[in-house]
């Protein structure tokens, strides 16, 4: 036996945690991020100080560090991730939001929350929130709804079986998302008697399971049957390390590869077969193929509204073989549930399809639909009116400078459907784009977790105005630790996204522009924000840029440095990428000008 206090026995329990998969082990958590408080701080706090198990790294937002985390898991493909403390109250409910998005994209964080006394003797504490139908409600019940596993621990004895239990959802690739464990502060602080055995080293073998036989053999019946199929990529190729697999299928059988947020790069650009994004925010080569197909076969997406364009893209007449770890993504569409990890039901479903493909008529017309749109990229990548420049020709340059080793991050606004659409990835892992929950903040955060993880690899972040307001002071955790970033700050001096929304359904971009108020909508012109000099004052290189040549020697230089550095520039709100001609249900108003429109391409879901 060893007597450690409570919050000892979690940290050495997390640092002896490995995963394994094909035969590779690596450590699961690398390390701790934490904001202390009364709550945590004489508990967690004193442990992580006394016997540093894990790497501590001090953040500067609850919220931001879960993002970090979440981006750290991605950026390792679930294979390892960090883990979160704060103190009781606002640091804790902070966590929520990045809870929620770490479960709705199925990424493994571990949220260690400090709660109010488990002994109640000194109740109402601070920060309590004295809850009339149960003593045992706090502020971190608030993360039940979007944690995967959640428990409180309100005795020593309970530890061993909860940490078991959370590490099970952790490495478990269909469960896994937010683990909370709320720990009462009195008790983080209490001494035990542990099992040295708790603390041994163990290694959590991530499975590669394969397709059930009968199924199998009816996928590749639909396959062998079909004429246009198409591939749709998700992430689950991604984290599944399955792009040679989904290369080799997609090159035996002559089927095009469309990719949805998450799956971007599973193939890289220029592959004959790769058509790009598919959806609201897609490619018209891949939405035209999504429109023509007679089967759609979904790897390792959860067909998000973005991907289906609102259940409007896909024909009502395609058939539908869904690929997936996870049976309830595979069951979705009402498609034929092929229930596998992605890397081996490829290889599987590649055999069980041999000696057949499509024909080179539809090959063809792939590479005749590539290249159409590849040609309207090139136009929208060399659009110039400086000082004020396009936002597709800043991403076209930011692509150039990103190069095969460069990990393009973004997360919320304009720039995600942008980028969904002209981005050309290198490959697997050069393209992390947080769609799932498309949360403003979430990209300088989570370029901090992608650098951590993949220290190899140039993170460019792009953030536009609107997120770099509501989330900007990790770029203070990023110099204090030494974790360079290239941020590329785009200012359009408000939401360019939503402002072109709020037109189309009747908002006539009320509340979208940084200005002030004026005559009432805010109109009264620009506001004297710098925030480029922001920037400088957090302790990042800042380098502005007004035209595209500026923009690329900004980058580069930006590139060249071991400095984290903001590149600042003014883009134009009012200059649209190429369409994807593909719609998202947003609802219209009956008495706005949009709403005929709108009742019209509602007919075209099923």
């Amino acid at each position: 036996m060893i007597r450690l206090s409570v919050a000892q026995a979690v940290t050495r329990f997390l640092a002896a945690q490995h995963s394994e998969r094909d035969g590779v082990e690596r450590p699961f958590f690398g390390g701790l991020f934490g904001i202390f408080g009364h709550g945590n701080v004489a508990g967690l706090g004193q442990a992580l100080a006394v016997n540093g198990d894990l790497p501590y790294h001090l953040a500067r937002n609850e919220q931001a560090m879960v993002h970090t985390a979440a981006a750290y898991a991605r950026a390792s493909n679930r294979l390892a991730t960090l883990a979160c403390t704060t103190s009781i109250g606002p640091g804790a409910t902070n966590m929520v939001t990045g809870a929620a998005g770490a479960t709705i994209n199925r990424l493994p964080v571990l949220l260690l929350p400090g709660d109010i006394f488990s002994t109640r003797v000194a109740s109402p504490v601070l920060q309590e929130l004295e809850d009339p139908r149960s003593y045992d409600v706090s502020v971190n019940d608030c993360f039940k709804p979007v944690s995967r596993y959640w428990d409180r621990i309100n005795r020593p004895e309970q530890l061993p079986s909860a940490l078991l239990a959370a590490m099970r959802v952790l490495t478990d690739p269909v469960e896994t998302g937010a683990v909370t464990l709320a720990l009462p502060q009195d008790v983080q602080a209490e001494g035990f008697d542990w099992p040295e055995e708790l603390f041994g080293r163990r290694v959590w073998h991530i499975p590669r399971p394969r397709p059930e036989q009968a199924v199998l053999e009816r996928a590749a019946a639909l396959v062998k049957g079909s004429a246009r199929p198409l591939i749709v990529a998700g992430g689950g190729v991604i984290y599944s390390e399955a792009g040679e697999a989904l290369l080799a299928f997609a090159d035996k059988h002559g089927i095009p590869v469309a990719e949805t947020q998450a799956g971007k790069g599973a193939l890289p650009y220029g592959h004959p077969l790769a058509v790009g994004a598919v959806g609201a925010t897609g490619t018209t080569a891949a939405n035209t193929l999504a429109r023509e197909a007679d089967l759609i076969i979904g790897v390792g997406t959860r067909y998000s509204d973005f991907t289906t364009a609102s259940r409007s893209l896909f024909p009502a007449s395609a058939a539908v073989v869904n690929l997936n770890v996870a049976a309830f993504d595979a069951g979705k569409l009402t498609g034929l549930p092929l229930v596998a990890d992605a890397r081996a039901g490829l290889a599987d479903l590649t055999l069980a399809c041999e000696g057949w493909s499509t024909s080179e008529a539809y090959r063809s017309r792939v590479g005749e639909l590539n290249r159409d749109w590849n040609a309207a990229v090139d136009a929208a990548y060399a659009l110039d009116s400086s000082p004020v420049l396009p936002q597709p020709a800043v991403i076209g340059a930011v692509n150039a400078a990103a190069g095969d080793d460069g990990v393009v991050v973004c997360a919320a606004g304009s720039m995600p459907g942008d980028l969904h659409k002209l981005w050309r990835p290198s490959g697997p892992g050069s393209y992390h784009v947080e769609y799932g929950y498309s949360c403003m903040g979430y990209e300088i955060a989570g370029g901090l977790g992608v650098k951590m993880a993949r220290p190899d690899r140039e993170v460019f972040v792009m953030v536009g105005d609107g997120s770099y307001l509501m989330m900007a002071q990790e770029l203070v955790t990023a110099v204090a630790e030494g974790v360079k970033l290239t941020v590329v700050l785009v200012d359009n001096a408000g939401f360019a996204s939503i402002g072109r929304l709020s037109e189309s359904v009747g908002a006539e971009r009320l509340g979208t522009s940084y200005a002030y108020r004026g005559g009432g909508r805010y109109d009264g012109g620009p506001l004297p924000v710098d925030l480029a000099a922001n920037a400088a004052s957090l302790g990042a290189v800042v380098l502005r840029a007004e035209t595209v040549d500026d923009l690329r020697k900004a980058l580069e230089t930006a590139r060249a440095s071991s400095d984290t550095t903001v590149v600042y520039v003014r883009t134009d709100p009012m200059v649209d990428s190429p369409s994807s001609e593909a719609w998202w249900d947003v609802p219209v108003a009956e008495d706005s000008a949009g709403h005929g429109a709108y009742l019209e391409a509602k007919r075209e879901q099923h």
